[in-house]
């Protein structure tokens, strides 16, 4: 079963939030593999440590929509600025991981900011 499968029978779920899910689970995947294509190069440092931060935080964000958490709306503001920032540096860099990387991140912001406002 795939993964929007699963977090399509969660019933409590709006379809926002089902999206948001899967977009930080996206954005989850695509900053481990750009943090770990960064990693040994001393110019990639921050973009590394911001994948990290990103891959960590949306990743919580998802557990926490997924069992109705009282704190996921504040999460997702976090959420969505963290992916802002990595995207921003993302952009920094020719690599294709970190244009693949931004992109996601941006979808990923603003599926979190709809969360944080809802």
């Amino acid at each position: 079963m795939s993964l929007s499968e699963t977090v399509s029978k969660i019933e409590s779920l709006s379809d926002e939030q089902r999206d948001c899910i899967e977009n930080c689970n996206e954005a989850a995947q695509v900053c481990e593999w750009c943090a770990d294509e960064c990693l040994g190069m001393e110019e990639m440092e921050e973009c590394a440590r911001l994948c990290r931060d990103v891959a960590d935080l949306t990743t919580m964000h998802a557990r926490f929509m997924a069992r109705g958490s009282n704190y996921s709306g504040q999460l997702a503001q976090a959420c969505a600025q963290a992916c802002e920032d990595c995207a921003d540096e993302c952009e920094n860099h020719d690599a294709n991981h970190c244009q693949v990387c931004a992109e996601v991140l941006r979808e990923c912001a603003e599926s979190c900011r709809q969360m944080a406002n809802a």
